[in-house]
């Protein structure tokens, strides 16, 4: 099923620093939980990220990724995931962030 130009253009990615990662024992599947800066426009967000497998938490801290930030919010738990971190999804069920080649402004959006 194809998208058209303009269902693509209304899916709004950008790039985002994580300032905070934490352990989510209450999750079904190994995830953790991420406080994610996206610049002045759009501010401080937070998501639930099935990345355990490849990351550590010391190793995402002020990494910056891609993710989607106008998805609805989406309750996991007792946790409010509020953007939607994006990443290649191996066969094992390993994902591999999604980032930019050098660090740039937070907020910066993909096209």
């Amino acid at each position: 099923m194809n998208l058209s130009w303009n269902e693509f253009e209304r899916t709004d990615m950008r790039v985002g620093t994580i300032l905070e990662v934490n352990d989510f024992p209450e999750a079904r599947k190994p995830a953790y939980q991420l406080t994610i800066d996206f610049g002045s426009e759009i501010g401080i967000r937070k998501s639930s990220a099935q990345i355990t497998k490849r990351y550590q938490k010391e190793d995402l801290l002020n990494r910056q990724i891609v993710a989607v930030v106008n998805f609805p919010k989406k309750q996991i738990g007792k946790f409010m995931s509020e953007c939607l971190v994006l990443g290649a999804v191996g066969e094992e069920g390993d994902v591999i962030l999604l980032a930019p080649d050098f660090k740039i402004e937070n907020g910066l959006r993909i096209g």
